[in-house]
């Protein structure tokens, strides 16, 4: 049994790893702030002996009386549509929140995972993107917020590890689906699915041809869980290698809900990459990790998620 501390604890991808560690008996200590996620992630473990929460924002400094084992930072917007309204928190989250676990771990001698993301690559002119492909961001741009964020705290977290300050383990995070997204989350999987289910047309930006690769969470949450307690000390690529087209997800939503939905065509957003691809053989190799969810099976149960009465915006 760690003691692990994970922040973001009420996010999408954060509430499903804190019940991951938890089914593994560890205990858990939530931190959150509640900018982009909801309180209804966690009401699940309020009874939970393994589990401890305290609202906090990480970007005013974070304390902690007791031993830590790990240390997983999850704290961010992740979706345009946040970082785009909240484009100040989402860069100090992503350096000074990161500084301030960091920090912490540090202190603990606890081991530290940052949560990053495939936009590290940017708008890639390498498929599929491993590791070692250092990217193409624009660093002056509308993603520019949370891409440079992102990795600005691998950076420091290669420097505690390099300054051997604090051990660091780098998750890079591609497109991931399922429950407790948020209806107005703006992602594609959770905006298909809820324009489906109210009648409204389907909207794909550009002409659809961009390309994903999605994720399931369940299958998300087990890689991040093996690497936290893995010895890599470099990035990991944690995905679903399965790339489709933006079009293609649409019509496999609307077949699924209502075959006679419309589908709508609008701009494509500014710097939006053009294909997203995993090369996970590391992930592989290094933590014997890969999705075993089905796309359609991942798909029916976030579908039965949005048709329930559950909170979700």
């Amino acid at each position: 049994m760690a003691e692990i501390l994970v922040t973001g604890a009420a996010g999408f991808i954060g509430s499903h790893f804190v019940d991951e560690l938890i089914r593994d008996g560890h205990n858990v200590y939530g931190v959150d702030n509640f900018i982009t996620s909801t309180p209804a992630n966690i009401s699940h473990l309020d009874d939970e002996p393994l589990f401890r929460f305290t609202e906090r924002d990480i970007t005013k400094g974070i304390e902690f009386p007791g031993a830590l084992d790990y240390i997983a930072n999850l704290a961010s917007p992740a979706s345009p549509v946040d970082y785009y309204e909240y484009p100040l928190e989402t860069m100090l989250v992503g350096s000074v929140g990161a500084y301030h676990c960091l920090e912490l771990a540090r202190e603990k001698k606890a081991v530290f995972l940052q949560a990053s993301t495939s936009e590290v690559y940017g708008d890639p002119e390498v498929t599929p993107q491993p590791e070692s492909y250092w990217g193409r961001v624009n660093s002056f741009g509308p993603r520019a917020c949370y891409d440079e964020a992102k990795r600005f705290a691998e950076a420091l977290a290669y420097t505690y590890r390099a300054k051997e300050w604090a051990e660091s383990r780098i998750a890079r995070i591609f497109n991931t689906f399922g429950p407790r997204m948020r209806k107005n989350d703006g992602r594609a999987v959770p905006n298909f699915i809820n324009q489906a289910l109210a009648g409204e047309p389907i909207t794909v930006y550009g002409d659809g041809s961009q390309t994903r690769s999605f994720c399931y969470i369940n299958d998300l949450v087990e890689g991040l869980a093996r690497l936290l307690f893995s010895p890599v000390t470099t990035p990991v690529n944690i995905g679903n290698p399965n790339e489709m087209t933006i079009l293609d997800i649409a019509e496999q939503i609307r077949e699924k809900i209502n075959p006679e939905s419309e589908i709508v065509f609008l701009p494509l957003p500014e710097n939006d990459p053009k294909q997203r691809k995993p090369d996970i053989s590391k992930a592989g190799k290094l933590l014997g990790w890969e999705p075993k969810w089905a796309l359609e099976d991942g798909l029916d149960k976030t579908i039965e998620y949005f048709k329930s009465d559950r909170p979700t915006a």
